[in-house]
């Protein structure tokens, strides 16, 4: 089984506009092609003709069993409106977990402005997610986006569940060190690559994945992700193949962690 808990449907070229059953077929068809069982859709901070609403995908979905939602909220922008909306689709169980976007917008992970949007999410049980490392637009302030700053609210909100996206990338060590001290910090490894792995970087970002869960054990918390689709599933799905692991281990990144963290009924999937 394969999950892929780190998908989108923005339109990233944005020379024409895309519905959002278009990108959503397009997803599922990539999925069907690459024998991925389920996937989280992620949506951005930020909600414009290319970027759809979580309340746009949360409809968009229904009916796709293979799908799920992640809200992303906006630092800067939410209000008090969306945490009512975001509160009542947790209810509801129409979203898996919520997404921030330090480094996209500038503030750092443990300001108090979130620490309501920590609190419904420890009260819901469910995780959030947040972008690490280098910011797909050259705009992003990278000083936000380092995996480190991630302990301070690992260690202030020892109940929250926390996903590093991207491993932290460039910062995989100090990502490694975060999710080894703190029990209730994951992390996926999307979005290392603009579409395909190169064969040399590929033996280089292998490298630095095998060298993370040989520090940090057991890969419990690590979790298998795209950024689909800025990245490739087939050659993401080759680079894991790629990984010096025993087959358990991958099942745990593939499906396994996942499965437990954003609570998936793998059984309605078989």
């Amino acid at each position: 089984m394969i999950i892929d808990v780190h998908t989108h449907i923005n339109n990233y070229h944005e020379d024409r506009v895309k519905s959002i059953d278009d990108c959503l077929n397009q997803l599922t068809e990539t999925m069907l092609a690459n024998k991925v069982d389920y996937a989280l859709v992620l949506t951005s901070y930020k909600v414009n003709e290319h970027r759809p609403s979580t309340k746009q995908v949360v409809e968009a979905i229904k009916g796709r069993k293979n799908l799920g939602v992640v809200s992303g909220i906006s630092y800067l922008h939410y209000n008090h409106k969306d945490i009512i909306e975001i509160s009542d689709y947790l209810e509801k169980g129409h979203i898996k977990a919520l997404k921030l976007y330090p480094g996209y917008e500038p503030f750092y992970p443990n300001d108090s402005r979130l620490k309501l949007v920590y609190e419904m999410a420890i009260a819901h049980d469910v995780p959030v997610m947040f972008h690490s490392g280098d910011t797909y637009a050259p705009t992003g302030k990278v000083k936000y986006s380092h995996p480190l700053h991630i302990d301070d609210l690992a260690v202030d909100f020892p109940k929250l569940k926390i996903v590093i996206c991207h491993v932290g990338n460039p910062w995989i060590k100090d990502c490694m060190e975060v999710v080894y001290k703190n029990e209730n910090v994951y992390a996926d490894i999307s979005g290392l690559v603009l579409g395909d792995f190169n064969e040399k970087f590929e033996r280089f970002m292998k490298k630095e994945i095998e060298e993370m869960i040989t520090y940090a054990g057991d890969p419990k918390y690590l979790l298998y992700g795209t950024d689909w689709p800025i990245s490739n599933m087939k050659s993401y799905l080759k680079f894991m193949d790629q990984l010096d692991l025993a087959d358990d281990k991958k099942e745990l990144i593939l499906w396994k962690n996942a499965a437990e963290l954003f609570k998936i009924d793998v059984e309605q999937l078989r």
